[in-house]
């Protein structure tokens, strides 16, 4: 199975240092979402140059990465979306087309919204909203056949879903600079507003490469993973794997041999944290390839009672 991670792998794995490697996925990874008539000229491409150009620099800043370690820590960043956010500001100002980045509009103490950047752009400027989502694809049994919706998807703490996410950005996030209180944050006028949507979307293992269509709004070749339970984990066919902390979710995974469990060592490490946090958990099955392990397939593990409530709350959301 040709899978992203053998992608990712065959053209990134002479980069080492986790960060280079995450701004290597947010730059070149394929967009979540596909050009469709209800957000045309709405999605946001980012410029990646002349290839060999950009595997020059990736390469060079993997080497010496002290100004990308010394830009993220700058800015303290415990959210993935924040993290992500300031990777791709790197990227910017490496182009030279930053303005101004996380710019909030205010009405008197009530903030009203905030332009996440802010670029340069011919007699004024792009707004670009960025979003890195992770939602897993809920079906009950039987539903298999009826397709995928985009309200199927739950974010893995059911606390959003993919539908709402959109309907935010694209109808009220990147409307933003249409509120006369913007003004007094823009020196030039905003000519476009763009959304830049990437993630992964996980599904159970008999669907994600199925025949089954995938909602027109979503990429063909958009990053995907399995979700599992506790169990299922034990049933994998794998060497080693790799829990994933928040921050590491973004590309996929390269790890030494001390970084690595065992099957069992994964089973307990698992357990422990969905019991303390009740919180899906990111597991990277890993493949050896010379002297690293490579992430082969990816999974996000779900507490027992996850699918009961997420069935739940996906009624609750069309009612």
């Amino acid at each position: 199975m040709r899978t992203y991670q053998n992608q990712f792998h065959r053209q990134w794995q002479h980069l080492h240092d986790k960060h280079v490697r995450a701004l290597a996925w947010l730059i070149t990874s394929p967009p979540l979402l596909a050009e469709v008539l209800r957000w045309r000229d709405k999605i946001a491409e980012i410029e990646a140059g002349d290839h060999p150009s950009l595997i020059a620099w990736l390469t060079e800043l993997d080497r010496y990465p002290e100004a990308l370690h010394q830009a993220l820590e700058s800015h303290h960043q415990r959210r993935l979306g924040r993290y992500a956010e300031n990777l791709l500001a790197f990227y910017l100002q490496h182009l030279n087309i930053l303005y101004a980045k996380n710019v909030q509009v205010q009405n008197g103490k009530h903030t009203l919204g905030e332009f996440d950047f802010l670029l340069h752009d011919i007699n004024g400027l792009l707004h670009w909203e960025l979003a890195t989502k992770f939602y897993i694809h809920v079906a009950e049994v039987g539903e298999i056949d009826r397709g995928v919706h985009l309200d199927d998807y739950l974010g893995p703490n059911l606390v959003d879903t993919l539908s709402a996410k959109l309907n935010k950005v694209f109808t009220q996030q990147l409307q933003l600079s249409q509120n006369p209180a913007a003004a007094s944050v823009l020196p030039l006028p905003v000519l476009k507003a763009e959304a830049l949507i990437k993630g992964w979307l996980f599904y159970r293992p008999d669907y994600a490469w199925s025949s089954v269509a995938y909602p027109a709004e979503i990429a063909v070749n958009h990053c995907r993973g399995y979700w599992w339970n506790v169990a299922e984990v034990m049933q994998l066919e794998l060497s080693a794997g790799l829990i994933l902390d928040r921050l590491d979710w973004l590309a996929p995974a390269q790890a030494s041999d001390a970084d690595v469990m065992d099957k069992a060592e994964l089973h307990e490490h698992i357990s422990q944290r969905l019991i303390h946090f009740q919180a899906p958990v990111l597991l990277a099955v890993m493949s050896k390839n010379r002297e690293v392990w490579q992430e082969s397939y990816r999974g996000l593990v779900v507490p027992d009672t996850w699918l009961t409530n997420a069935v739940q709350r996906r009624l609750q959301n069309r009612s």
